[in-house]
């Protein structure tokens, strides 16, 4: 078995990166002495570093902007990758703190394998992600503005939903009006490009189709979906993908005590596809809704934990489509509600 297989490598790395400057930090498996340097960040120069070790290579830093960036230029030149959750590295929070020691503690951490790994992948879905961060970011200024319209007119004594002709007692109410008007009708058409540009991209990804064909989702909620989970199998479990998209509470148990559940962190995008999805699959004759019925009638579940169970059973059949690569086969049957 390779040193690779068993976990161990020849060289241990990790790096504190800024914008100034980075800390390089290096320890090898069979000491704990460990090297630091602290140099002007550049990625040319990191790369002549990682090129001139010799032996299996595996490097880290922590998740922040600049991380996915990181990856796709050092991939090539390390055995892994391992970008770590900055929110579950303490020891990097007690003491004294330079950017040095920093990278000292994180090489130890990740010889140590304590650290939380962040997916990261560099494959066709990347600019997937991008151009949804970009939707996303697009409609939550659309949101605002549409509610600093509707406040500006309740606060003027109108109703909220007038569109043209309103008679303003101020010039400076309707000029803010009018440049409320002009954003909406520009965020409009922006976003109608981005919906252009998703019809686009659902006839080149087969995965963004197949998701369409599930109760519920659309257009947007498959390609979010596909955007956010990337390759299915990263999941262990069907429990895993359902903590991911927060539809699970873990439970906090110690000393046979349970001390009740809390939520996991989890990825809200997700959550509001499947929960908006299965509440649009109950307004149709699909499986998600004879779902529904059965908790309802059969089971004598109350309607919003019935709602949050097909909300689950939306997502396993969304996963469950990632994962075969085919598309989704409908079929009626309302027993799969006792597995959710």
């Amino acid at each position: 078995m390779s040193k690779k297989e068993e976990g161990v490598y020849d060289h241990y790395i990790a790096v504190d990166w800024s914008i100034q400057n980075m800390a390089i930090a290096r320890m090898t498996p069979k000491s704990n002495k460990i090297t630091v340097t602290d140099v002007d960040s550049d990625v040319a120069e990191l790369i002549v570093y990682l090129k001139s070790l010799q032996g299996t290579k595996i490097l880290t830093f922590e998740e922040t902007t600049v991380s996915q960036w990181l990856y796709t230029e050092l991939k090539d030149y390390v055995t892994r990758i391992l970008v770590c959750d900055p929110l579950r590295n303490r020891l990097l929070s007690e003491g004294p703190k330079t950017d040095k020691i920093d990278a000292s503690k994180l090489v130890q951490l990740l010889k140590a394998n304590l650290l939380k790994e962040v997916f990261h992948s560099s494959d066709r879905f990347l600019n997937l992600r991008r151009l949804m961060s970009g939707y996303d970011d697009l409609v939550k200024a659309g949101v605002r503005w549409k509610n600093q319209r509707y406040s500006l007119l309740r606060a003027c004594g109108f109703r909220g939903d007038e569109k043209r002709d309103i008679p303003f007692k101020t010039m400076e109410e309707q000029h803010v009006w009018g440049c409320l008007e002009r954003q909406i009708e520009n965020y409009e058409r922006e976003k109608q490009g981005y919906e252009n540009r998703f019809l686009e991209l659902a006839k080149k990804y087969p995965e963004v189709r197949h998701q369409m064909g599930i109760p519920g989702i659309g257009l947007i909620g498959a390609v979010k979906v596909v955007a956010q989970v990337v390759s299915p199998h990263r999941f262990a479990d069907a429990g895993h993908f359902l903590s991911y998209a927060g539809l699970v509470k873990l439970e906090k148990r110690s000393g046979m005590i349970s001390y009740g559940r809390k939520k996991s962190r989890h990825c809200p995008e997700l959550k509001n596809v499947y929960k908006t999805g299965s509440v649009t699959a109950l307004k149709g004759n699909n499986p998600i809704d004879d779902c529904y019925r059965y908790l309802i009638q059969e089971k004598g579940y109350p309607d919003y934990q019935a709602r949050h169970k097909v909300a689950r059973r939306l997502a396993i059949l969304s996963w469950g489509v990632l994962k075969s690569g085919k598309k989704y086969q409908r079929r009626h049957h309302v027993k799969v509600a006792q597995d959710v």
